[in-house]
């Protein structure tokens, strides 16, 4: 699955312009994981930020009132575990102009 900003061809989150929308799963700090219980945990957003040293989405909750919505997240390319461009987000009715 491609993303309509990412470059044709492309897979590597590495490569993907601003704007791109996508999940990246990411690993957790050893405190974060202790806590929670879990390994990893997904950010799902559209991309502001990549360079070699990682990838900075700002968060795109599937509802806008979500706690979050808007942040930005950075993740250093050591924590990213799989990343996946996302098609843009679908509009639904209440959220058209008009």
């Amino acid at each position: 699955m491609t993303s309509p900003h990412a470059l044709p061809g492309s897979s590597d989150w590495r490569d993907w312009p601003a704007g791109t929308r996508a999940v990246v799963r990411r690993r957790l700090a050893p405190v974060e994981a202790e806590a929670s219980g879990r390994r990893w945990t997904d950010v799902v957003g559209v991309v502001v930020a990549v360079d070699r040293a990682g990838i900075t989405l700002r968060r795109d909750p599937a509802r806008r009132d979500a706690p979050g919505a808007g942040t930005e997240v950075r993740i250093g390319a050591e924590d990213v575990e799989v990343a996946k461009p996302l098609p843009p987000r679908p509009v639904r009715r209440g959220d058209r102009p008009g």
